[in-house]
């Protein structure tokens, strides 16, 4: 019988009195897309650090493609290729030679080598600049070169951390598809973003962690059908009237957030009820279910997209 991809059992993690993951389980099949979700600080980038043997857990066991991933390491870390949110690239380096690093890395040898960096330049459209500096590239450019590196050796388990952040149009569509077509071809890619439209293109399964804890799992259309509750958004200049703090509203910052199942008729209820508080109103919004709101519906917050990503204590 084939094993999973990627196997996490029971992980904890702590830092000093900080617990980063919590008894976290995690099985990704080949061939499947998994969105990893969460808020900062719920526990992603300690999972992934784990997975790619960068931190050795305190608890569990995390297997790739059976390989105890501190007992095997080096057999665990070649069938993984990781893109983590900040775009590391040797700049003096041309693109050809940067990916030619990695492949090498990786085992890779002459034409085979070669034909890892020819296709995956043409699927990210770098061909063109194989033999320009890193340097010499533009942001979107750069950031193409970043996930090629991680992926020229085709590996069985794929880690994009933000592929996405700050590149143009063309590099997300070419980043989309390109994850597409590794799943296709029997690779399993753990893929975690703010960009949720991105997790309901690629027709990901849906991880949703949450203060080191895994709260949801399931298809993005199953998610909606049994999280996805309407909500009523209210936002203030400055604090939120004890009037609108009513027993299920969620209150963030300015912000409160109320649960309505028709929110048209909730807001119809509660704007006489502001009196002198109604000239602090700044905006009304009605969030319809979907992705998000299944995330506002667990974890109470919003998931923003200029998040800077979970701060991870040095080791």
């Amino acid at each position: 019988m084939i094993p999973p991809t990627l196997e996490v059992r029971g992980v904890e993690k702590s830092y000093g009195e900080t617990v980063a993951l919590a008894g976290v389980d995690l099985v990704v099949e080949p061939g499947t897309i998994v969105g990893l979700l969460g808020p900062n600080g719920a526990g992603k980038t300690s999972l992934v650090s784990i997975v790619a043997g960068l931190r050795r857990p305190d608890a569990g066991e995390v297997r790739v493609g059976g390989f105890d991933v501190v007992g095997d390491t080096d057999a665990a870390q070649a069938l993984i290729g990781i893109a983590p949110q900040d775009t590391g690239v040797y700049l003096i380096a041309s693109v050809r030679e940067n990916l030619a690093y990695f492949a090498g890395l990786a085992g890779l040898r002459k034409w085979d080598l070669q034909a890892a960096i020819e296709r995956v330049a043409d699927a990210l459209g770098l061909e063109e600049l194989l033999d320009r500096r890193a340097m010499d590239l533009s942001g979107g450019e750069r950031r193409r070169l970043h996930t090629a590196m991680a992926l020229v050796h085709q590996p069985k388990l794929v880690l994009l951390d933000e592929p996405t952040t700050g590149a143009d149009v063309r590099t997300r569509r070419q980043i989309l598809d390109l994850v597409r077509a590794l799943a296709a071809q029997g690779s399993a890619v753990v893929y975690s973003t703010h960009y949720l439209h991105e997790i309901e293109e690629l027709d990901a399964a849906v991880e949703l962690i949450d203060h080191g804890r895994i709260v949801a799992r399931g298809d993005v259309q199953g998610l909606i059908r049994d999280h996805g509750v309407s909500a009523l958004v209210l936002t203030f200049d400055g604090d939120v009237p004890e009037t609108v703090r009513v027993a299920d509203a969620v209150v963030e910052g300015s912000s409160a957030r109320i649960a309505a199942t028709d929110p048209a008729r909730t807001a119809a209820d509660l704007l006489p009820r502001l009196g002198g508080d109604s000239d602090r109103l700044r905006a009304i919004e009605v969030v319809q279910p979907s992705l998000e709101a299944v995330f506002l519906s667990l974890t109470g917050r919003r998931y923003e997209s200029d998040d800077e990503g979970e701060e991870v204590p040095a080791a």
